[in-house]
């Protein structure tokens, strides 16, 4: 079958975020303009010069059985939790071939993480100099494993398509959809559970962003901390958690009479090829990934109204994602309505683009935009609508278009366009 004849749609959704345990939540939370950044609690977070984080609403220590999470790396609990959501969301009621609908050999999995097992990592070396090598975990390869996560879901569904894990940085859960997404295009899969999870809520890498100024030392005002756009914007709020989507092909859904919350159109991707953690400035590297994404869907620009931005509350990145949309985009970038959702997630790495794929989604599936919070005084560079404050109603007939864009260090540049059915 060509792959341009292949539709993919999503038909479930899952997601365990700062702003809540699940999809309804996190998107009642995106809604209501609510920050999921807290202070963080605790002795070895006392010194850092970054003391607030966007920490998971519901530990997942609350939702899987102890013998369980033992066994799995926190990132990996998280994407464990967002995926049988997504799961049963989209009508599965067990692993394929339990479920008639779906033989193992046609599911995939493809679950990114930007930085993998890094608190096993880090714990069990605690462990290791501290209590000595008979009490390190014999789980800890599994559980520090980037692919860990991606494996852990393919095992709860029995996935024989193939299970992958894109490793990107911040654009990591994003590729893992555009990936999914070609995976059904071209005939390898049928359904794929795709997405991206983090969980980096650690000293050390607190202590490595801070000291690349990266990050918002704003540890007095944690709820306002994470600010794109605004002008006293000074740097990205780490968060938790993760977000999975359900695709298939169109006319798999429609064979078992699924419910369907959009199309993804395809993807768009480019390297900057600037510097490893630095974006290029005027945002050539952005520009390139949006046009292959309109040269390899054939979006019309006039048809889109939302963008989901990455907008990490950077000085350099926010105003380097508009100049590269202003650029492509031109006068129709006036009819967008953009939303920059970390200013309440804040920013989770890897998990960052399945969480704000799911955000997307909704968006369409509800013609409602959330708001970008924390805007007191827009940027003189941001010539773009941004939507603050309050959600912005989408209009409610004919079909409308949407776009996610998700970055990462080392120039990864990834757009996702999806439509509404």
């Amino acid at each position: 079958m060509s792959p341009t004849n292949r539709t993919v749609v999503v038909t479930g959704i899952g997601a365990t975020t700062p702003l809540g345990g699940d999809s309804a939540s996190t998107w009642e939370g995106l809604l209501a303009g609510r920050s999921g950044v807290k202070p963080l609690e605790g002795e070895r977070f006392a010194e850092l010069p970054v003391r607030i984080a966007a920490t998971a609403a519901v530990d997942p220590s609350e939702v899987l059985p102890r013998p369980l999470a033992r066994k799995l790396d926190r990132s990996a609990q998280f994407a464990l939790i967002a995926a049988r959501e997504a799961w049963a969301d989209a009508g599965y009621t067990g692993p394929a071939g339990e479920d008639p609908s779906i033989v193992p050999e046609r599911l995939g999995t493809v679950i990114a993480s930007g930085i993998g097992g890094v608190t096993t990592l880090l714990d069990q070396y605690d462990v290791l100099k501290e209590k000595g090598v008979r009490r390190v975990s014999p789980h800890t390869v599994p559980m520090l494993m980037p692919n860990g996560p991606a494996a852990n879901v393919g095992l709860e569904v029995n996935a024989q398509a193939g299970v992958h894990t894109p490793v990107s940085a911040c654009a990591s859960g994003a590729e893992a959809i555009g990936y999914a997404v070609e995976m059904i295009r071209t005939g390898r899969a049928d359904v794929v559970i795709a997405g991206g999870t983090e969980a980096a809520i650690h000293p050390l890498p607190i202590a490595a962003f801070a000291n690349m100024m990266a990050m918002s030392k704003n540890n007095e005002n944690p709820t306002t901390a994470s600010r794109p756009y605004d002008k006293a914007r000074d740097g990205f709020v780490l968060g938790e958690g993760a977000g999975v989507v359900v695709l298939e092909s169109a006319e798999h859904a429609a064979a078992r009479g699924a419910r369907v919350y959009c199309e993804v159109l395809g993807q768009g991707l480019s390297a900057d090829s600037h510097h490893i953690a630095q974006p290029e400035p005027t945002g050539r590297g952005v520009a390139a990934a949006l046009r292959n994404l309109l040269d390899n869907t054939g979006l019309d620009p006039a048809e889109l109204v939302h963008l989901n931005a990455h907008a990490t509350s950077t000085p350099q990145g926010d105003t380097a994602e508009l100049k590269a949309l202003r650029k492509v985009l031109g006068d129709d970038l006036d009819h967008i309505a953009i939303s920059a959702t970390k200013s309440m997630t804040g920013h989770l790495l890897g998990g960052a683009g399945g969480i704000e794929t799911v955000a997307t989604v909704l968006a369409l599936y509800h013609r409602i935009a959330p708001p970008t919070i924390n805007v007191d005084e827009l940027d003189d560079d941001i010539t773009a609508d941004i939507v603050r404050g309050e959600p912005r109603k989408l209009p409610v007939e004919g079909p409308i278009s949407a776009i996610n864009n998700s970055f990462g260090f080392g120039g990864h540049n990834v757009s996702l366009a999806f439509r509404t059915v």
